[in-house]
Order: structure tokens, then C-alpha cells, then sequence
């Protein structure tokens, strides 16, 4: 009999059109092996050219669905993407307190498509989020929100400062960890349209490996190329920021 998957535990709005949230998530947990699971907390209608309506779910419902996966399958893992509103924050940073697995929470703002996805009052629960964190996964925007390098170090917490928003022909992403040197990865800039998911998709990836075993550089290192295939193999669908292609990730 072949070792079960682990059980990743996603917590993250739906994206319709495929490309990022639950759906990105989905694709990537069950491409490495993983077991997905699900707390979907706001449906989206969206596609590659943006994002034109949003309705979270109650916190009730999102609580109802973590408790169902956590008492029943289990969970080796969670990944924390889109929140939807303060309140959803609050239930679900409430619920994960005392899980003993790692954890990984992508703190969404903006989408790709520039639509914010998180107002000021979800933003302020997301220091809760970052202290139950394994890693917190913040895009270059997201880290000046959060209040930059500085206030990141006074919180204590370990972050990887993503660097695909930033210029320049090389993408780097620096592991900041409390009482250890940074550590960081850079590899040359793939140049597309066909992004959406690119951050859901890196941390799904990573909360997977991690619940896989891997110490969290090598899963940094992994999830970072995982990105990379998916993004060299994108299908070339939409008119806008157009979905990776995880399912030719081999």
C-alpha cells in the first residue's frame, strides 16, 4: 500500500475562471502529490482581464467548513490565501491557533489584475494571521502595506519578500527569518502576460512540500521552480494576465 498524500487544508477565495485562488490551489496541491482540502471564503466572478464581483461567505460558514476537514480527514498543512473581511480573518485565525502543523498564509491585497481584495480592516487582523504563521508570503506591494522590512522585523515573524513585482531581469525572493541570516533565491525573469496564480500557486506549493517534510528553504527552492514550469507552460488563454499551466507541470 502506497503512503498516503498529506492534507492540505486551503483556505482562499474561488476564482472563477480558473486561473488563481481555490482553483490554482487545487491544481497545485494535487500536482505534488497532496491531498486538497478546501474553506472557500468569498466566490469571485473574474477572468484573465479582472475581477468584477466579489461576495465573501459568512465567518460562520468558513468555520463550519475548516472544522468539518480539520475533525474528520485531518490536515498535514494549511495554506491561507484570500480572506474576504475582517470578521472571516478573525474566525480563521481563531480556528488555527493552537494547529500543530505548518502553516502558510499568502497575505492577498491586490489580484494581478489590480482589483483589491482586501480592505484596511482585514489588513489590521493580518498580524494575528503572521504570528500563527510558518512563513508569510508577501508580493512587493503586500510588504510595503504590511509596513515594510522594519516593521516585519519588529513583529518577529518569518517572511519571504517575493520579488516578482519588482524591475529588473532577474526575479529575487529573500527568506527573512528571525535571528538568521536572510537567504535568497534569483533566477532570470520569464517574461508573460499569463501570471494569474502565480502567488496562490507559490504558496500552496510550498505549504504542501512542507507538510511533505521539506525543510522550509528546499520548500521555498521547490515551490519556486514548481512556479516557473507552470508559468513556462502557460496554455495562452484570456486576453489579459492569462492562467499558468499546472496541469503540463511535470
Amino acid at each position: 500500500m502506497s503512503e498516503r498524500p498529506k492534507r492540505i487544508l486551503s483556505i482562499a477565495g474561488s476564482d472563477s475562471s480558473g486561473g488563481a485562488g481555490i482553483q490554482a490551489d487545487i491544481k497545485t496541491i494535487t500536482m505534488l502529490g497532496g491531498y486538497a482540502m478546501t474553506a472557500i471564503t468569498a466566490v469571485t466572478a473574474q477572468n484573465s482581464k479582472g475581477v468584477t464581483g466579489v461576495e465573501a461567505l459568512s465567518p460562520d460558514f468558513v468555520a463550519a467548513q475548516m472544522d468539518a476537514c480539520m475533525e474528520d480527514i485531518g490536515v498535514d498543512a494549511v495554506k491561507i490565501g484570500m480572506l474576504g473581511s475582517a470578521d472571516i480573518a478573525e474566525v480563521v485565525a481563531d480556528r488555527l491557533e493552537d494547529l500543530p502543523c505548518p502553516i502558510v498564509f499568502d497575505p492577498v491585497m491586490v489580484a494581478t489584475s489590480g482589483a483589491v481584495l482586501a480592505d484596511e480592516a482585514t489588513v489590521e487582523v493580518f498580524g494575528w494571521l503572521m504570528e500563527l504563521a510558518t512563513l508569510t508570503t508577501p508580493n512587493v506591494p503586500e510588504l510595503q502595506a504590511l509596513g515594510g522590512v522594519a516593521a516585519m522585523e519588529e513583529r518577529g515573524v518569518a517572511y519571504l519578500a517575493k520579488g516578482g513585482d519588482a524591475d529588473g531581469a532577474e526575479v529575487i525572493d529573500t527568506l527573512y527569518r528571525p535571528g538568521q541570516v536572510p537567504l535568497s533565491w534569483s533566477d532570470p525573469r520569464i517574461e508573460s502576460r499569463h501570471t494569474h496564480g502565480t502567488g496562490c500557486t507559490l504558496s500552496s506549493a510550498i505549504a504542501t512540500l512542507l507538510a511533505q517534510g521539506k525543510p522550509l528553504p528546499d520548500a521555498i527552492a521547490e515551490a519556486r521552480q514548481f512556479v516557473r514550469r507552470a508559468l513556462a507552460a502557460a496554455p495562452g488563454f484570456g486576453r489579459g494576465h492569462g492562467p499558468m499551466g499546472h496541469q503540463a507541470v511535470k
